[in-house]
């Protein structure tokens, strides 16, 4: 969160400083239902937790210029956090602790990323668009796993003497009684890596009638990682002027992380659903 807001910062002093004719800035923010879908854990050991269906918001700024060898800069945060519950089938180690067959085992997968994007306009004729750059994804990842384990105690309390019928150490003369208590193991997972993406978008305008589709991508270079982020949508401009120009867009978008080791977490997730966002240009 500190990270974008310094960026975003900056773009808008940045903006501030260059005439208002020659310099873009744009500002969007988008709140999107993603199901989850998958397994993680350690190696040899990855399960599906059953995560649930969350809404997730993210945002970004971009600032686009006419200079034609300097990039254009987009700066976008994502947050990405749901939860799972499951009934262990075998003995599992997560984060530094194991977990038995049997119990009932909470997951708490939470990741945010910052995107920070250089890309070039390669082609723009009002009607279609094309756009080619490179981003460098900044993970914060942190998984939990947290299970309750309750025992119980029995105890024999021995009772009164009563004269005549118990005295003390007779086996008839205890009471039985049970305490239960529980203890909450924990086993936590947290990285943060950055990888390199390539990052594609175009537009195409539909004459006339106010809409435009749209599609947009970021997709893992090199590493023994397989990630993608992708959204297409139709956006809608309900307001055009020449001092401000306010969007609607409505669409889907898909997020792969399939990592390999990354500080021994292991994942093969998909996060998927539609989403509705707006996109401020001034």
């Amino acid at each position: 969160m500190k990270k974008m807001a310094f960026a975003a910062t900056f773009a808008v002093l940045f903006t501030a400083n260059v005439q208002a004719d020659t310099v873009g800035l744009y500002l969007g923010g988008q709140i999107w239902q993603s199901e989850a879908n998958g397994i993680l854990g350690e190696k040899n050991a990855l399960i599906d937790f059953n995560l649930k269906k969350e809404q997730q918001i993210n945002y970004f700024v971009a600032v686009e210029h006419p200079f034609p060898l300097l990039p254009n800069a987009r700066i976008s945060s994502t947050s990405l956090d749901t939860t799972g519950n499951t009934t262990l089938t075998q003995e599992f180690s997560f984060g530094g602790e194991t977990f038995s067959a049997g119990d009932d085992f909470d997951a708490s997968f939470n990741v945010s990323y910052v995107d920070y994007t250089l890309y070039y306009q390669l082609f723009d004729s009002g009607l279609f668009s094309f756009d080619l750059g490179l981003t460098a994804r900044d993970f914060d990842i942190i998984v939990t796993g947290t299970t309750i384990i309750e025992t119980t105690l029995d105890v024999h309390k021995p009772c009164a003497a009563v004269p005549g019928i118990y005295t003390p150490g007779d086996e008839f003369c205890n009471t039985l009684t049970s305490t239960t208590s529980s203890v909450t193991t924990t086993g936590k997972i947290k990285t943060d890596d950055i990888m390199p993406m390539l990052y594609v978008a175009t537009n195409i305008s539909l004459r006339l009638t106010g809409l435009s589709v749209f599609a947009q991508g970021d997709f893992l270079l090199i590493d023994d990682h397989s990630l993608y982020d992708y959204q297409v949508g139709l956006n809608y401009d309900l307001v055009d002027s020449f001092s401000v120009d306010f969007n609607l867009n409505l669409g889907y978008r898909a997020v792969k992380m399939e990592f390999e080791d990354l500080n021994n977490l292991y994942t093969d997730l998909e996060f998927k659903g539609a989403f509705v966002g707006i996109i401020v240009h001034f």
